[in-house]
């Protein structure tokens, strides 16, 4: 046996390990004008839906994602001194809100630490607290690696193994082509218009940067690259809001194009 073989994976690993299906949940994703007929319209509605469990309009589509106590179950056998911290503080000591309503953390496991952003998806209240830590720590979790394959649409490792030859004989771009045709999973561009939202970004100038007809339409590579940008630029405009009455200074330009 050689030195190679005898190399264990990191524990981090761990979080990188599919969930089972009994982890996996349904979330019901609702269009604008389909929430808007179902108010109107009674009969649109399903209600205690069989695949969800939820009430919602009869065309809406399902969405695979981990709930918080599954998350919390897989970090606590990761690492069971995990934590995490909001990034700010408010006047009254609790977990500053940004001007959005989304709530910026700190995930730390095993000694390392990862930016997290969520927003309680227009609740109020207790709930509104708690889906927006919930959303956080999914998506921080999500940067160790954590449900990755539920965050991409299809098979984040089909190129490995026996494709991989197929996949290097396809022409420059063709994959490009590939995802812009299967389109943005409405997971991924809930998560893209929140950021533009929140950084209040012009969707016109990343059309034009990227030269794509619709945002919809950017490949993984291109979503991967706006979603860190805009998060940087959102921690940034955290950090600065938060020190901003200290200082007295405003937020510099930075150097993204959009």
């Amino acid at each position: 046996m050689n030195a190679i073989s005898n190399i264990e994976p990191s524990p981090l690993a761990k979080l990188r390990e599919p969930f089972s299906a009994d982890h996996i949940s349904k979330l019901p994703k609702e269009t604008r004008a389909q929430i808007d007929a179902r108010k109107t319209n009674k009969n649109l509605m399903v209600w205690n839906c069989k695949e969800c469990g939820n009430h919602h309009h009869k065309d809406a589509v399902h969405l695979d994602y981990v709930g918080h106590a599954a998350l919390t179950h897989r970090l606590l056998d990761t690492d069971p001194e995990w934590f995490w911290e909001p990034v700010a503080f408010g006047q009254d000591g609790l977990p500053a809100l940004d001007r959005n309503g989304g709530l910026w953390i700190r995930l730390t496991v095993l000694g390392v630490t990862r930016l997290g952003y969520g927003d309680a998806d227009g609740k109020q209240g207790g709930n509104a607290i708690k889906e927006a830590i919930g959303d956080a720590l999914r998506n921080a979790a999500m940067r160790f690696g954590a449900a990755l394959d539920l965050w991409h649409k299809g098979d984040l490792h089909g190129d490995d193994g026996e494709h991989a030859d197929e996949g290097s004989k396809q022409q420059p771009g063709s994959r490009d082509s590939e995802a812009r045709e299967q389109g943005m999973p409405d997971a991924a561009w809930a998560k893209l218009a929140n950021l533009m939202k929140a950084t209040s970004t012009n969707p016109g100038a990343l059309v034009d940067h990227y030269k794509v007809k619709d945002l919809r339409q950017l490949n993984s590579r291109q979503y991967n690259e706006v979603i860190d940008r805009l998060e940087q630029r959102l921690a940034e405009a955290a950090k600065a809001e938060t020190n901003r009455t200290a200082t007295g200074t405003d937020l510099a330009d930075d150097e993204i194009p959009y």
